[in-house]
């Protein structure tokens, strides 16, 4: 690698910022121009693309050899070993509500692996960031992962994809088998935040389907940084591209897989 760690973090950390005001100012608004994409619940705010135009040109500016990956506007392949994979605004369906839970999501990959990781909840003030075996930290503070040792004690969370209505594999089965064996569920409604969680120990664990890989890029890599393990259903743990995520503070991943790996469909 040719490029200072720390410092592309202070930058990603900058962008993040700067994307955070905006989401802050619209929030709220009554203006932010809702459109459907796939289906009905995939929704997109003008907010989102907005988000989305300015990190690609933030990364261009400093960084214009690298590709971008963006749910928003794809792949802006630079045939770089370097690429950005950003989710500018995760969480749509809580920010169009009104609701808080939100987020920025900047991850960067060297030669498809993850060494950089930024998550900021602007409206929550929160800042999660990591560099590939340096840690994690939340507002600049380190964190680890929750010590829980069993299922029972622990509290999870979970999403459930945007075609559920029509994709018999939307976590209804997982959730029936995995509720009675634990405390608690929690839905945040943002994929990267929930990984966040679990690696501040505010979430003892999470799974969910059908996730894409700018919905956990950064987010992994804090988890993985803060001494948590992250996995596909399988327990494989090379899956950026697998959708099907389970993330633990490893103490539980065994007791997790086994039911979602109970639930999974035949021929999975």
């Amino acid at each position: 690698m040719n490029i200072d760690l720390e410092n592309t973090l202070a930058l990603a950390v900058e962008w993040a910022k700067e994307v955070g005001e905006v989401q802050r100012s619209y929030f709220r608004s009554g203006h932010l121009e809702l459109e459907t994409k796939s289906t009905v619940h995939d929704v997109v705010t003008k907010v989102d693309k907005l988000s989305e135009s300015m990190l690609i040109e933030r990364i261009g500016k400093c960084f214009p050899n690298h590709s971008v990956l963006g749910e928003e506007s794809g792949e802006h392949d630079a045939h770089s070993d370097y690429l950005w994979v950003v989710d500018p605004l995760d969480g749509t369906n809580n920010y169009s509500q009104g609701l808080p839970v939100f987020c920025v999501s900047i991850g960067l990959q060297y030669r498809e692996e993850t060494i950089l990781g930024v998550v900021y909840a602007p409206y929550l003030g929160e800042l999660y960031t990591a560099i590939r075996d340096r840690g994690a930290r939340y507002n600049g503070k380190v964190i680890r992962v929750a010590e829980k040792q069993d299922l029972a004690h622990s509290v999870l969370g979970t999403g459930f994809p945007y075609d559920k209505d029509v994709n018999p594999d939307n976590n209804a089965a997982n959730l029936a088998a995995i509720l009675p064996s634990i405390r608690g569920i929690r839905r945040m409604g943002s994929a990267a935040y929930d990984l966040c969680c679990v690696a501040a120990g505010w979430l003892d664990g999470y799974w969910e389907l059908a996730l894409q890989p700018w919905d956990m890029c950064a987010g992994t890599l804090i988890v993985q940084e803060a001494g948590g393990q992250v996995t596909d259903f399988y327990g494989n743990a090379c899956f950026i591209d697998g959708h099907h995520v389970v993330a633990t503070n490893g103490r539980l991943h065994p007791f997790l897989l086994q039911l979602v790996e109970k639930a999974m469909p035949s021929g999975m």
